[in-house]
């Protein structure tokens, strides 16, 4: 069996609501999965919650209830808002279940018999909502430097892992794998941090229950992030399965954002090492999302559910404006009067229009049956051939570099190519004249092939707008059993078979 290609969300904290930031690596990594299953690959495609740790016992203790039931209550908030943007993962999974439990406790323990885990005693700030421990020098004028709240001394007996050990394996794997982090900034951040020098991670807590207990001292639990981290491969039974381990491990990609890099470029990778386990192929950090110009914050009221949006903009064309506005790595800004620009021109306009254009020229003048192509090739018609030929290998390559805007940009720049085309070849004209049956025939058949090709392009993306437009072309299957590159060869749509215009995909939004 081929090894799955396998893409990763980060866990989710369960002591808050989902919001768009949350939404957006989830729906990057769902694309992902989406364009990889449509190139005819086996996915494994992982999301899930992070459930234990100090923040979720405390928001549990302020709501008067247990930390499980706590987590229990908030987790349908992710599943139920995955399933409204059409998240596809194949698994979600929760650090509070007992497969988690048992591969966590059998890591661990693996470590400790090797000498990489001993207890020794810590002291040191904390910041609660970040899980984090800094040293006094990292502080930023006392708080926090990753979010700067507030943070608190904390001392007691632990347990340690000897990060320290593994710096100089690790920057000979970053230098000799160089995409192992993305984008190159990242990369940079990382090998500067390594070279400052790595300090052993306390990886357990004495003073807190919610958590997994350490196998080996069961008065002890492990620190949320050691534990959270291990999700990538309890996920699929690692120490349980080992054929099935075997068959999708290592991740092809961990997405993140930026401010988990240190766990997932550092932390993480010593912790595989010293397991003697493979390493992911790569962790690819994006940037933040600001709303309006500014950070999202409950105080300044400006955090948006994506619930908001897809009621105001429709599911599709929510993940079309994050996946095409921004450009993925790197921080953004998100503007509604933006979102609405995008919708009208690329949604409303180039794909819309286009697809109700030519489905109603073919209800119009061949009451809905796609002719046989009737006449030999112009060359308006070898423009738009080239034109499909070469935008599945253009998209793909953006893809293989997770660059999702220009990927959308590929795409787009083909739809102008079919717009060109219905402009220039003017199937209205043809149809005045009996003597050009044919070549309106060759006309009508060519827009609709293009049109079933979008479907495909828009798939990863859209893939509710891709399934209807293939409606609209009267297929009866799905248009996500289809795989490339077979799928995207020219001249596969079935002449004589009905299609229908149907209703607008994207109805314009009047600002």
């Amino acid at each position: 069996m081929d090894k799955a290609y396998y893409v990763t969300t980060p866990i989710y904290y369960v002591n808050d609501l989902p919001h768009i930031g949350t939404a957006y690596t989830t729906v990057v990594a769902d694309t992902l999965a989406r364009h990889h299953r449509l190139k005819g690959e086996r996915v494994f495609f992982l999301t899930g919650v992070d459930e234990h740790g100090q923040h979720v016992a405390r928001a549990a203790e302020r709501n008067g209830v247990s930390p499980q039931e706590w987590a229990d209550r908030m987790v349908v908030h992710f599943t139920d808002v995955w399933k409204k943007l059409n998240i596809s993962n194949d698994f979600f999974i929760r650090t509070t279940s007992p497969r988690h439990a048992e591969v966590a406790r059998k890591f661990i323990q693996n470590l400790y018999d090797k000498g990489d885990i001993y207890p020794d005693t810590y002291e040191g700030w904390y910041c609660v909502p970040d899980e984090s421990f800094w040293l006094p020098s990292q502080l930023v004028e006392g708080k926090c430097p990753q979010c700067g709240r507030e943070v608190e001394i904390l001392q007691e007996e632990n347990y340690f892992f000897r990060l320290s050990a593994y710096a100089d394996r690790l920057l000979e794997h970053i230098d000799a794998h160089p995409e192992f982090v993305e984008p190159e900034m990242r990369r940079n951040e990382v090998t500067s941090f390594i070279r400052q020098g790595l300090t052993d991670q306390s990886i357990s807590r004495k003073t807190l229950t919610w958590g997994i207990p350490l196998p080996f001292d069961e008065n002890q639990v492990m620190y949320v992030w050691f534990d959270a981290l291990l999700n990538y491969i309890s996920a699929i039974d690692y120490g349980i399965d080992d054929a099935r381990f075997e068959s999708i491990w290592p991740a092809d990609v961990h997405l993140i954002g930026k401010e988990i890099l240190r766990f997932h470029a550092i932390i993480w990778p010593a912790m595989l090492m010293a397991a003697g386990l493979p390493l992911p192929r790569q962790v690819f950090a994006h940037g933040w999302l600001t709303v309006e110009g500014e950070k999202m914050s409950k105080s300044k009221g400006n955090v948006i559910s994506p619930y908001e949006l897809i009621d105001e903009y429709g599911v599709d064309a929510y993940r079309y404006y994050f996946l095409r506005e921004f450009s993925f790595g790197y921080d953004g800004n998100f503007s509604r009067d933006n979102m609405t620009g995008r919708y009208n021109a690329d949604l409303a306009n180039a794909l819309g229009n286009m697809v109700s254009r030519v489905l109603a020229m073919v209800e119009r003048y061949r009451g809905g049956e796609v002719p046989e192509p009737g006449s030999a090739g112009e060359e308006t018609d070898a423009v738009l051939k080239q034109a499909a030929a070469k935008v599945f290998g253009e998209v793909d390559a953006y893809m293989e570099k997770l660059a999702f805007n220009e990927a959308l940009q590929a795409i787009w720049s083909y739809l102008g190519a079919v717009n060109r085309y219905v402009d220039e070849t003017a199937a209205w004209d043809l149809a005045k004249d009996p003597a050009l049956a044919a070549r309106l025939d060759t006309v009508l058949y060519n827009q609709v092939e293009a049109v079933r090709l979008t479907a495909l392009l828009v798939l990863p993306s859209m893939p509710g707008t891709a399934e209807g437009i293939w409606r609209r072309l009267g297929f009866s299957d799905s248009v996500h059993v289809h795989h490339l590159p077979a799928a995207g060869a020219w001249g596969l749509y079935p002449a004589g078979q009905k299609a229908s215009k149907g209703d607008p995909l994207f109805p314009r939004i009047e600002k």
